[in-house]
Formats: structure tokens, C-alpha cells, sequence
């Protein structure tokens, strides 16, 4: 008889404790690491989380919206994501093919879901910056989708992104205390409907098949931090 085949597993990227601590809530099967805030952190987390086990790769946390439609709690996956030109970062921008498929799913469990283009930032977008931003075509904005790529390796890749905040609803005014928790509550549910959907269905289900790296899942609920 041959021996089972191990489980797929996610190996989940969330920059900030708060991200990775609500997202192991929901997810408790992935290996979630915290790879810290900003292009700095990202770039050295990349080198870790090659090494780490995971059948795909998946950057999920908070990002800001640049379109005036979408709203704190919504979801946003990219299907590209890329570095401001105007920051003096080395330019770089990457695919995401699955996006689409990957939107579906998440749709299927009660979510609303966006597909569009994020755009990565060494420093939080206020105010006219979000207009300068959404004019180079994205759709949202975060702090270190394009840097955590690398560390996908030849696995699947994707970003998953929920709206904290809105031009007319930026961080730090008293009315974001309400839609913070909305947006927490979203992350977690999307964790777990992204656990769910690769334990019953297979990886395929949620992202294109692409070449498997790691221990395929050998440890389970794991978590790390840099």
C-alpha cells in the first residue's frame, strides 16, 4: 500500500503581530509568520520564508483603499503588485496569476472581493498621496507585498489584502475604531475560508498548480516571527 500523501499546507505572510495573531486564529493548520512592517523587513523576511514549508505562499493583512468604492472590511486581491516609482526604491513589479480563480473562492464563503492592481509604498499613504498613487492605475496600497515575492519561490503566490482605511476614512480619526474591528473580523474569516478551502478541495481549487516547496506540510499550526 502506498504511504498517504501529506496535506497541502499555506505558509502565510502577515507584516504586522496584530495581522498574524488574528490570522492564526483562523488559519491554525498554516504556517503564519510575522515578517515585520515596511520594505526593509519585507526584503529580509523574504530570504526566511523560502526556507520555510508551504505548498503556496499567500501575503494577507490590511492595506489602504485608493479607489473611493471600496470600503474598510472589503477584500482586495492583487493581480499585480508593484513598487512606487517615486520613492527611490529598485522598481519592481510582479504577477499574480490565480487572482481571479482565488476571488471566486473567497466569494463563495460570504466575502467581497475585489481583483486589481496594489501598489507598495516605503511609508503610510495619506491624504493627496493616495490620489498620486490610485492615478498610476492601483486599486489599493500596502507596505510590502512586492518585497515579501521573492520568498514564494517556484510556489504559488498571492496577496490578499483587507481595507482598513479609505481616503475619506484614513487611520488615526476616532470613527476607525469601528471599522478597524470590522476589518479584523474580515481578516480572520478570510483565513479561515482560505484553511477550509484547501483542506476539503485541494490547493488547486484556490490557486493555479505550480511547483511545491518545503516539507509539504509535516508540521501543522506552526508560526515564526522575524
Amino acid at each position: 500500500m502506498s504511504a498517504a500523501r501529506a496535506p497541502e499546507r499555506l505558509l502565510l505572510a502577515a507584516p504586522m503581530g496584530i495581522e498574524a495573531r488574528l490570522v492564526r486564529s483562523g488559519a491554525r493548520e498554516a504556517h503564519v509568520h510575522r515578517t515585520g512592517m515596511g520594505p526593509r523587513h519585507a526584503t529580509a523576511a523574504a530570504a526566511t520564508l523560502a526556507r520555510l514549508p508551504g505548498h503556496a505562499m499567500l501575503v494577507i493583512g490590511f492595506c489602504g483603499a485608493l479607489e473611493r468604492h471600496l470600503q474598510p472590511g472589503e477584500i482586495v486581491i492583487a493581480d499585480r503588485v508593484y513598487t512606487a516609482d517615486d520613492e527611490g526604491h529598485a522598481q519592481a513589479s510582479v504577477d499574480c496569476p490565480g487572482a481571479g480563480q482565488l476571488a471566486d473562492a473567497l466569494a463563495q464563503h460570504g466575502l467581497s472581493v475585489h481583483v486589481a492592481p496594489v501598489v507598495c509604498v516605503g511609508k503610510l499613504a495619506l491624504g493627496e498621496r493616495r490620489e498620486q498613487l490610485r492615478q498610476g492605475g492601483a486599486a489599493a496600497v500596502d507596505m510590502e507585498s512586492v518585497w515579501l515575492a521573492p520568498g514564494a519561490g517556484q510556489r504559488p503566490f498571492a496577496v490578499v489584502r483587507i481595507v482598513l482605511d479609505t481616503p475619506d476614512r484614513e487611520l488615526f480619526r476616532p470613527q476607525m475604531v469601528p471599522l478597524a474591528l470590522r476589518a479584523g473580523a474580515v481578516l480572520r474569516k478570510t483565513a479561515r475560508a482560505l484553511q477550509r478551502r484547501v483542506s476539503e478541495h485541494g490547493l488547486h481549487t484556490l490557486l493555479p498548480a505550480g511547483k511545491p516547496a518545503g516539507d509539504g506540510g509535516a508540521v501543522r499550526g506552526s508560526e515564526s516571527e522575524v
